[in-house]
């Protein structure tokens, strides 16, 4: 069963986003404060803060293996699937991103009692 994903568009374009020198930015989709990232052509979205002692993750940086690292600690997270690379045992929240011609998108999945209708 396929889970459902409810999309949010954040900004027109790319080049409209608040880029800092890090290649990431703080936005704002479906009411929630979010953390997106470029690496290697690709758009990433994940946790605002850091699961660990909340660290703003966008103030870190992303290693060349493609993690999200932490200011903090330097806690490490896969930019695809949010696991914990440095071994700390933590998750890092991630969503689905689209680039569309009308904008740029981000998904939560659908949750709650009948979700999975």
């Amino acid at each position: 069963m396929s889970k459902k994903i409810k999309w949010h568009k954040f900004a027109d374009a790319l080049s409209e986003i608040p880029w800092q020198d890090n290649k990431m930015a703080i936005v704002e989709a479906g009411g929630k404060k979010l953390t997106i990232a470029l690496f290697n052509d690709g758009l990433y979205a994940f946790a605002h803060k850091c699961p660990h002692a909340s660290g703003i993750m966008a103030d870190g940086f992303i290693d060349a293996m493609g993690n999200a690292v932490c200011p903090l600690h330097r806690y490490k997270f896969s930019l695809t699937n949010g696991r914990n690379v440095s071994g700390e045992g933590y998750y890092l929240k991630t969503y689905a991103t689209e680039i569309r011609e009308d904008g740029i998108y981000i998904g939560f999945e659908e949750s709650g009692l009948f979700s999975w209708l």
